[in-house]
């Protein structure tokens, strides 16, 4: 099994940036694609931006070109750099490891407007 620990959340003005960061208990990235995942409230949770084993990245739509996936494997700790948040990026964010099916406990990301 594996442990993800999300960390790097916080209260921001619309405009700023945060990086969040998802520390694995163990090297999982050459077998498991990792998404990042967020539920405002009220809403379902949505899939924000993954990364494959393969280094490759996808992003959703209302993201794209402002959050970037990212991954250290010597630190086994994978990345999501938000710039240019606005007060809908408001949830919380989870880290999810594909192949376990593993999720962490969640940081929570606010934007003031």
């Amino acid at each position: 099994q594996v442990q993800l620990a999300e960390s790097g959340g916080g209260l921001v003005q619309a405009g700023g940036s945060l990086r969040l960061s998802c520390a694995t208990s163990r090297n999982i990235f050459s077998i498991s694609a990792m998404h990042w995942y967020r539920q405002a409230p009220g809403k379902q949770r949505e899939l924000v931006a993954t990364i494959t084993h393969f280094n490759t990245t996808n992003y959703a739509d209302s993201v794209k070109g402002r959050f970037t996936i990212s991954r250290d494997n010597a630190r086994n700790t994978v990345y999501l750099q938000m710039n240019s948040l606005k007060p809908e990026d408001t949830a919380v964010y989870y880290c999810n490891a594909a192949f376990f099916g593993t999720w962490g406990q969640g940081t929570q990301v606010t934007v003031s407007s």
